[in-house]
């Protein structure tokens, strides 16, 4: 049987604000100004009561799918969120599709988008490269904006081993101050990455957005960044939970060496050695409330049926939460 969704389907089906979501046996969340109150409460309030986090599906986590089945897949299997990445949405719109419509799509099935991924090659090494990739780094705020998203992701690129920190600094400031003024309050958050050759470590990343001096400014964590970067997990305790934007959720086996894994590595959390329980009870000390993302790069998932991949990710990490402790 094929796995993809018919688009008028889809279109006709969200008016039923997710029906088939819950005939197929998932659980439908808050629409978003519900989402973003629970979120401040910071109580379990999330899957059945289990999370005091909702839970996102990350759009790479299935990749080859279509964005429209992307978004009724993690409705039907019960996420509270879906963070695309840009060129999904970039494809939409160009293929015709309109993104507010999009917007509220995403918000009948009882989903939100906490964060988009995100703004490649923002944070060029000079002045006059960087005013030209604005015009690029605008659209995508746009899309973002048009499609709900309370974040979008900054990756310091183009990535270099001489990246001029105070630079890429105020390059992050900037943008958060565009993303603000110009894209109805969208925030921008800086997302390190650990087999970069600049950025890659939680600290350098974390004094970069603090030297904005912007109290908006705050990071995308990722647990493979944190281990293929060196910086490790006990970093977290040091940071207030406000600061982290948005994390994604995954786990690595204990070969290849976390120094030398890159993406395609990533599995199932709770399926390798990271230390993602004590991680969520970090992230509770902290006052962590926004979202927890399914992220992963696996190339043997992207081959299996997109809807098995999601519904078993979503039950680790629920698995996940419920052995933390939290």
């Amino acid at each position: 049987m094929s796995n993809k969704i018919n688009r008028r389907g889809f279109l006709a089906g969200v008016g039923a604000t997710g029906a088939g979501a819950i005939a197929a046996g998932g659980t439908l969340a808050a629409p978003p100004a519900q989402a973003a109150k629970k979120e401040k409460k910071g109580k379990k309030q999330f899957q059945e009561g289990i999370s005091p986090w909702a839970l996102s599906l990350n759009t790479s986590t299935i990749r080859p799918a279509s964005l429209e089945d992307k978004i009724a897949i993690a409705a039907e299997v019960g996420f509270d969120a879906i963070e695309p990445w840009i060129d999904d949405i970039e494809n939409y719109e160009k293929a015709g599709g309109d993104l507010k419509v999009l917007g509220k799509q995403i918000t009948d099935l009882g989903l939100y988008v906490p964060n988009v991924i995100g703004l490649w090659d923002c944070m060029p090494p000079a002045e006059e490269a960087f005013e030209a990739s604005l015009e690029k780094t605008r659209d995508r705020m746009r899309m973002c904006s048009l499609i709900g998203s309370q974040r979008v992701a900054a990756i310091p690129a183009p990535d270099r081993a001489d990246f001029d920190v105070p630079w890429g600094s105020e390059c992050y400031r900037r943008l958060l101050e565009i993303g603000k003024q110009e894209y109805d309050g969208l925030i921008v958050a800086f997302e390190f990455i650990g087999f970069f050759k600049g950025i890659y470590r939680l600290g350098l990343a974390s004094g970069m957005a603090m030297d904005t001096n912007d109290r908006d400014a705050c990071l995308i964590a990722d647990t493979f960044h944190l281990a293929c970067g060196g910086s490790g997990f006990n970093g977290i305790r040091h940071l207030d939970g406000n600061f982290i934007g948005n994390f994604h959720w995954n786990d690595l086996p204990a070969e290849p060496t976390h120094r030398e894994a890159r993406d395609h590595d990533r599995i199932y959390p709770g399926d390798g050695v990271l230390p993602l329980e004590q991680c969520l009870r970090d992230l509770k000390t902290i006052g962590y409330k926004r979202a927890l993302s399914l992220e992963m790069f696996n190339r043997a998932h992207w081959e299996q049926d997109p809807r098995v991949v999601a519904k078993t990710g979503i039950q680790k990490m629920r698995d996940n939460i419920i052995a933390s402790g939290v």
